[in-house]
């Protein structure tokens, strides 16, 4: 899987919900590491597509926003 592509969402991954989402159903993410990539997708349409990062630009990324 070439990171950012994006293609349908990988059902068999193990997918963690955001931990600032929520428990009525707002707009949240998940993200799944799916091998060689960081998958995330949104959860309102978790048959459609997901977007894939390499950990690395994953990890950039999430200290950017934590930062």
């Amino acid at each position: 899987m070439r990171p950012g592509l994006v293609t349908s969402a990988p059902q068999a991954a193990l997918w963690h919900k955001s931990t600032h989402s929520g428990s009525d159903g707002g707009d949240c993410v998940e993200v799944a590491a799916t091998g060689d990539a960081v998958s995330v997708r949104d959860t309102k349409n978790r048959q459609g597509p997901a977007l894939h990062h390499s950990p690395a630009a994953w990890r950039t990324f999430l200290n950017a926003v934590r930062g």
